[in-house]
């Protein structure tokens, strides 16, 4: 009886190693493949369409190192518009999620109303901020004209000084109300007996967030930042629906950078900018993730 029951259990312990099959073999034929093809591109000149190219071993990436301003202005670009939208996009959801955490009526409605943005496309929203940025009849300049402010006009995604934080406003009115609902799930799940804890030993509000909300919801900070980040890196349709294609230097990113270049028949080229591209994000992920870390201990 006993080995019958062994034998079973051998088999069910086989059978559940199939379990991961499946995606194993997605993740290897999606991202692990066409990692390693990209490595192999890299390394060389294809154009993408001749059957014939040459190896030129790293030479793509010591011209992406010492010898492409274009590639440099859009890493700048990106971090700039990185770390604005981080910062802006992690305060006001925090902000806004603190102010709704509690269910009431009022707040289900605002909560609906933050997040409506986030329901809409890339493209849409876009084209609504190019009518607000227009410098000629868009909606800011009018409104500044309107109330006698005509010294603060201007043009906005013309400006080369200004233009990547205009898109960081965007794209912050695009996704804080998403991030707002990451933070309220987290600040639901701190236990009410801390505050009340916390209240009892005399803490103020601002020393009950410091010792008490900011260490616990450190979770949901880290994916919301995790996840800004990877939205920053990635706002391709959001730049080419406000600056066209290709956008100004003003406003070109990692991602529009890498498409002019397969635009422009360097795949081998494209591919190196590719994997510097992938480098730098899992860096930039990294040091927030440790930053975060000694932030909340």
């Amino acid at each position: 009886m006993s080995s019958t029951r062994s034998g079973r259990r051998r088999r069910t312990a086989r059978a559940l190693w199939l379990f991961p099959v499946p995606a194993l073999a997605l993740y290897l034929f999606f991202f692990v493949y066409p990692v390693v093809q990209a490595v192999q591109y890299s390394l060389t000149d294809w154009d993408g369409y001749s059957a014939d190219y040459a190896d030129v071993g790293l030479r793509n990436f010591t011209r992406l190192a010492t010898g492409d301003d274009t590639f440099a202005n859009a890493v700048g670009n990106n971090l700039k518009l990185t770390v604005t939208v981080v910062l802006a996009q992690t305060a006001l959801g925090l902000l806004l999620a603190l102010w709704l955490v509690r269910t009431t009526r009022a707040s289900t409605l605002l909560r609906a109303v933050f997040f409506l943005p986030t329901v809409l496309s890339s493209v849409s929203v876009a084209f609504v901020w190019r009518f607000v940025y227009d410098p000629d009849g868009g909606l800011l300049n009018s409104t500044l004209r309107a109330v006698g402010l005509d010294s603060l006009q201007s043009v906005y995604l013309g400006n080369p000084d200004s233009a990547v934080f205009w898109l960081a406003l965007t794209q912050v009115w695009f996704h804080a109300g998403q991030m707002m609902v990451v933070f309220i799930a987290g600040l639901q799940a701190i236990p009410k007996e801390l505050y009340e804890a916390a209240e009892l030993d005399g803490a103020g509000r601002f020393a009950r967030f410091r010792y008490v909300t900011w260490p616990l919801v450190a979770p949901a900070t880290a994916i919301v930042i995790a996840y800004t980040t990877v939205q920053s890196f990635k706002a391709f349709d959001l730049v080419l629906g406000l600056a066209g294609n290709p956008p100004n230097p003003a406003l070109d990113i990692l991602s529009t950078r890498i498409y002019t270049t397969f635009s422009n028949n360097q795949f081998g080229y494209a591919a190196a900018q590719s994997l510097v591209f992938m480098a730098l994000i899992a860096l930039v992920t990294w040091v927030q993730r440790r930053a975060i870390g000694r932030a909340t201990r």
